[in-house]
């Protein structure tokens, strides 16, 4: 996906669109939750996909088609482009623009462009912006996140090579359908019909992440679903998505999103 005017959510999230401004930026953390939109770019804007998500758009034309955003991809939306954005289940997305009426640098919108660096800078927003810090360095982030979008030396992560956007959905939908047992290398390479080390790096290069670190991801967006829009007690939810306790729960959560699940609930 690239880009997304979160007013055009359709059912309510889980958690709330998250927002802060800094010297000249918006920042806002808009949630994973079903959507539709349909806008004019009045604004140039940078994104990132936490999360893998599939749905249909169409980019600066009427054509609508099929799309496959990858986890941890940089994306970039003019200003004044026209977009059409709509997934039956969305993905956390970081947002930037500037208040300032300075434009962002950049004509061409793209998605799926894997960045380690902009990776550390968007998880780095996004914990701020969970934890609600004040003493966060915002502005500095986004500086350097924007320069890091302007730069575009990252390479798509779906284009080319083994790790093509159907393989991608076909081992988003094992994962997902076994986050509550145990999932190993082994069975998701198997699953694409490659061997193990060749899996192993071709994943990296599409998404910027281990399979491992990957699939700890997705345990932790389940289990934050979970946390915030049920009742469960966080000691049925660890096991329900994957984790050894409630304890190893809580630490990775720590670790990723530098919060506590009880925090996040609270």
């Amino acid at each position: 996906m690239v880009g997304m005017d979160h007013s055009a959510h359709l059912p309510p999230a889980t958690e709330p669109v998250r927002r802060a401004e800094a010297g000249p930026w918006a920042i806002e953390l808009l949630p994973g939750a079903p959507y539709e939109a349909r806008y004019v770019a009045s604004e140039a804007a940078i994104g990132f996909a936490f999360d893998s998500q599939r749905g249909v758009h169409a980019i600066g034309s009427d054509r609508v088609v099929p799309f496959q955003a990858t986890a941890n991809g940089l994306a970039f939306v003019p200003a004044g482009c026209d977009v059409y954005s709509a997934s039956a289940h969305g993905g956390e997305y970081l947002r930037l623009t500037r208040i300032d009426g300075v434009p962002l640098r950049g004509e061409q919108a793209y998605n799926n462009r894997v960045d380690r660096a902009a990776m550390n800078l968007a998880r780095r927003l996004r914990s701020a912006l969970l934890q609600g810090a004040a003493d966060a360095d915002w502005e500095g982030w986004a500086l350097q996140l924007a320069q890091r979008a302007s730069a575009g030396q990252g390479a798509p992560g779906t284009e080319g090579g083994s790790m093509t956007s159907r393989r991608l959905a076909m081992l988003d939908d094992f994962i997902d359908a076994g986050l509550d047992g145990a999932l190993s290398v082994q069975a998701m390479a198997a699953l694409l019909g490659l061997s193990e080390g060749h899996f192993m790096r071709a994943f990296k290069q599409a998404t910027g992440s281990s399979p491992h670190s990957y699939l700890i991801d997705r345990r932790l967006a389940r289990a934050r679903a979970l946390v915030c829009g049920s009742r469960e007690r966080l000691a049925d939810i660890a096991p329900a998505c994957g984790f050894a306790s409630q304890a190893h729960m809580a630490t990775l959560f720590r670790q990723r999103l530098g919060i506590s699940p009880r925090a996040l609930r609270e």
